[in-house]
């Protein structure tokens, strides 16, 4: 696998999967453009640690429809064209149904599917316009298995993340005569600095436990995934919805 002179965006790379998947894709020659929020000293640190050269770092809230814009069209104007679009950045709301007041249903819906849906598919209508007219490349959305096992405490996000399944295999029949492939990755937990203090604590041995594996995943093992679907050598794979979970949870 060599990402040498490609262009790879990563939304939400400051940390965590994002973090680890820019590592990756840097260590394999790729170029990266690191996106970030609000995370801007961890963006900035990661761009002076990454492999090889001409990594950049740029800030949008993706929940808005022209920040999205803003992003493509300066990625664009410091590199010129975008091999890979890695659609990472997303939040996990946790809002019991019980809890909420009709007011704060409306809220954590809009809120949710603003950051894990909207935003993606706005970057993935952008991104594929650009690689339409380049006749290659590769989108990369990550969701999640909460997608297929439901969220009781985070219904919008186990929807969100179904949507974005979807829309990710719908690209992959729309954007294939312009050889542009496009693949999905769906964790279950993972050890990333925000899910520390949960796997920390007392819920953390029963969250180990639901993988025979006795353990959560890597940023790093999710990373391997998006670096495959996004090489050359899996283009077939296109429309693809990887389950990276640990045997945590089995579909059929």
């Amino acid at each position: 696998m060599n990402f040498s002179n490609k262009i790879i965006l990563i939304t939400g790379a400051a940390r965590g999967i994002g973090r680890a998947t820019a590592e990756a894709f840097a260590r394999l020659g790729g170029m990266v453009a690191v996106h970030y929020h609000t995370s801007r000293t961890q963006a900035e640190q990661l761009v002076r640690t990454l492999a090889g050269k001409n990594h950049r770092t740029f800030g949008a809230d993706l929940t808005d429809p022209a920040a999205c814009e803003s992003l493509i069209n300066d990625v664009m104007k410091h590199y010129g064209r975008l091999d890979v679009l890695v659609n990472n950045a997303g939040i996990y709301d946790v809002k019991p149904l019980r809890d909420l007041s009709y007011a704060d249903w409306q809220k954590t819906w809009k809120t949710t599917l603003g950051a894990n849906l909207l935003g993606p598919a706005n970057l993935c209508f952008l991104a594929a316009k650009i690689m339409m007219q380049q006749s290659s490349g590769h989108i990369i959305n990550i969701s999640s298995r909460g997608a297929f096992r439901g969220e009781p405490d985070a219904l919008p996000y186990g929807a969100s993340k179904a949507g974005l399944n979807q829309l990710s295999q719908s690209l992959a029949q729309a954007l294939a005569p312009w050889n542009i492939f496009v693949g999905v990755v769906a964790p279950g937990f993972v050890r990333t600095d925000m899910a520390a203090e949960l796997l920390d604590g007392p819920q953390g041995e029963a969250i180990r436990k639901q993988s025979p594996l006795g353990r959560v995943a890597t940023p790093e093992e999710i990373a391997e995934a998006v670096i495959r679907l996004a090489a050359d050598g899996m283009l077939y794979a296109t429309g693809c919805i990887l389950d990276v979970n640990g045997a945590s949870y089995l579909r059929t």
